[in-house]
């Protein structure tokens, strides 16, 4: 935990090559040659360096051949064909391959191996000409709504480093944030792309289900409830990453999202979602601040309307049953689908005990998979006559770093997280698009978020909702004016 002199924030934006750019931004001026590849590469690098001993962040750098890379592409003549994204610096999370990386899943009981391929969406993250340089952190295998490996730091919110990051995708959204990457990889079976976006104060979008290339595990799962993505300081990164994506690959089933650049004159009708379905109450920051951007949407002509939570009374219960199925599933099959050199006997105590819970009441599993599955169609017909539906994010404002301990005992640690995690699940079992954007803040200085779920294949109007909200009401970053009371300053007392 940070001492009295330590540091409270971690911003590492400065005048070099990144400059406060996002990416949009910064592939312009690389398409122009205002900057090198390798200067912006550099720049990140020595962000990431300066972020880490207070962020960690970082669960595998690969600085040299990144330089390498940039040096490479930076030598290379102007291609007829230029990635949109080209040389702009990322980081993927360490649960998806990367050639030559080693990934661990966040986790002790997997062997520090270097992988001999590409994961799918990784392939289409990477077409889009972005750098990797190296691994986000994330908890083990993901299950966790809070980046604090049982066996390593704390991944810390560069808002306020006693707090956390949020999960999965923790170390992704600290390093966004903080302004070492301007985008970073994402991925979410429960809320792990919204929900650390939401603790950071990232735009946070997690497609339709099938919108973007699968990695490996989702095939395996009798329901898929993963979605892959980004996380991102601006809308039109989260928007061009998209159009880019589907470039590389669309899924011609579902209605492509294109070009988007601002917001749309349609005037919709959203639904709104205050309390979840687990019967706890919203706290009072996080249920002001979902008011307030309904109020916000109705200045701009939206209707807005309360809503039933469109799923059957057993929903928490069913998806923390397959939730637990997933933990069951890793520690009995961890050397075959993970690593040959998989040790079931260093997972985490939330590990250890969703497994247990799962062997408990496996009985439940055929009905519970049959109703999570039916959620889908129950949500199609709730959603008719509603363009998309505003609720919370999670439970409750981002808690400090040790409430969701991996440590603590399971049952305390089990129901902390079903008051926290309460509204995401939703949109992972249906598949449904939803986005997390920051839209207020609390008495610590942290960022506090909304959620839009849309229709099946909807991504376009959540971001003609997010293009309008980003530009009626700003959300801050780690260097404005909002943030600092001193426009284009790195926040007080930072790194």
């Amino acid at each position: 935990m940070p001492n009295a002199q330590a540091p409270k924030t971690c911003s590492t934006f400065k005048n070099d090559a990144l400059g406060h750019d996002d990416a949009t931004a910064l592939a312009r001026r690389l398409r122009s040659g205002e900057v090198s590849v390798a200067e912006v590469t550099r720049a990140a690098i020595d962000r990431a360096n300066a972020a880490h001993p207070l962020l960690q962040g970082v669960a595998a750098e690969d600085y040299e051949r990144a330089m390498a890379e940039a040096k490479a592409l930076d030598n290379h003549d102007r291609p007829a064909s230029w990635p949109y994204f080209r040389g702009v610096p990322t980081f993927i999370k360490d649960n998806t391959n990367v050639a030559g990386q080693t990934t661990q899943h966040g986790s002790l009981a997997v062997p520090a191996a270097r992988a001999t391929d590409t994961s799918p969406f990784a392939r289409q993250l990477l077409a889009q000409g972005f750098v990797c340089l190296g691994k986000s952190t994330l908890p083990e295998f993901g299950f966790n709504a809070t980046t604090e490996p049982a066996h390593a730091p704390a991944t810390r919110n560069p808002w306020n480093l006693a707090y956390s990051a949020g999960a999965s995708s923790g170390g992704s959204a600290a390093l966004v944030a903080a302004g070492v990457v301007p985008v970073a990889h994402a991925n979410d079976g429960g809320g792990s792309i919204r929900i650390p976006a939401a603790c950071c104060g990232l735009v946070g979008l997690k497609p339709t289900r099938a919108r973007l290339l699968d990695n490996e595990a989702a095939a395996s799962l009798p329901l898929n409830i993963i979605g892959e993505g980004i996380v991102s300081r601006s809308v039109r990164d989260t928007a061009n990453f998209l159009e880019q994506a589907e470039l590389f690959h669309r899924n011609t089933r579902l209605a492509a999202v294109g070009h988007r650049e601002g917001p749309s004159d349609r005037k919709l009708t959203i639904g709104l979602v205050l309390d979840s379905i687990n019967g706890h109450r919203t706290d009072d920051i996080t249920r002001k601040t979902v008011e307030q951007t309904a109020h916000t949407l109705e200045k701009l002509g939206h209707r807005v309307e309360p809503v039933p939570v469109p799923v059957h009374r057993s929903f928490p219960e069913d998806f923390a049953l397959y939730w637990a199925l997933l933990a069951f599933g890793v520690r009995a099959n961890g050397k075959k689908l993970l690593h040959p050199g998989f040790d079931k006997h260093r997972t985490d105590g939330l590990t250890n005990g969703l497994d247990a819970m799962f062997r408990r009441q496996f009985w439940r599993l055929p009905a519970a998979l049959w109703r999570l599955k039916q959620s889908q169609r129950d949500y199609t017909r709730a959603m008719k006559g509603y363009d998309a539906v505003l609720t919370p994010v999670l439970g409750h404002t981002t808690p400090e770093l040790g409430h969701l301990s991996p440590d603590i005992p399971f049952e305390t640690l089990f129901e902390r997280l079903r008051r926290y995690v309460s509204f995401t699940p939703l949109a992972n079992a249906t598949g449904a698009p939803a986005i997390a954007l920051p839209m207020g803040r609390t008495p610590e200085g942290l960022p506090v978020a909304v959620q839009f779920m849309g229709q099946h294949g909807g991504e376009g109007t959540l971001l003609d909702i997010a293009f309008a909200l980003e530009a009626e009401a700003p959300w801050p970053l780690l260097y404005s004016a909002e943030a600092t009371g001193n426009a284009g300053q790195p926040v007080p007392d930072t790194v």
